[in-house]
C-alpha cells in the first residue's frame, strides 16, 4: 500500500496528521501540497474513489479562497474547471490529503484515520 501524504508543513492540521501517522507506524510518502499539488488527473482519481464531493477538496478557510471568492464561483463552474483551479494551487485543496489509491481522507479526524489508516 502506497500512501500519499499531501500536506503544508506550516500547516499544524498536517503535523498533527503526520504524527498520528509516524505514532501508528504508518507508512507514507510526504508531499507538499504546495510546491507540489496533486495533478487535475489525480484529483479526479481521488473524486472517482473517495467518499467525498468535488466541492469539499477547497480548502474554504484559505485566504486563497476568499480572495478568489469561490463561495460565490463554484457553484456555476464545471467539474473540469474546479479540478482544473484545484491542481494549479495546493492552497486551494483541504489538508492534509492523504490517499492510497483506493482509500482517501480530507483533514484530519483522529477517529477516521483510526478506521482509515491503522494497520494492525
Amino acid at each position: 500500500m502506497n500512501i500519499k501524504f499531501y500536506g503544508y508543513p506550516k500547516c499544524s492540521t498536517c503535523n498533527k496528521a503526520s504524527k498520528w501517522l509516524r505514532d501508528n507506524q504508518v507508512q507514507f510518502e510526504n508531499h507538499h501540497i504546495v510546491d507540489a499539488p496533486p495533478s487535475k488527473e489525480l484529483l479526479k482519481e481521488m473524486v472517482a474513489n473517495g467518499d467525498y464531493e468535488l466541492k469539499k477538496f477547497f480548502n474554504t478557510s484559505g485566504v486563497k479562497y476568499r480572495e478568489l471568492q469561490l463561495k460565490d464561483k463554484l457553484p456555476t463552474m464545471s467539474e473540469d474547471e474546479q479540478l482544473e483551479l484545484l491542481a494549479s494551487d495546493g492552497k486551494l485543496i483541504k489538508r492534509p490529503l492523504v490517499y492510497d489509491g483506493n482509500k482517501l481522507t480530507l483533514g484530519f479526524k483522529e477517529e477516521q484515520f483510526e478506521d482509515m489508516w491503522k494497520t494492525s
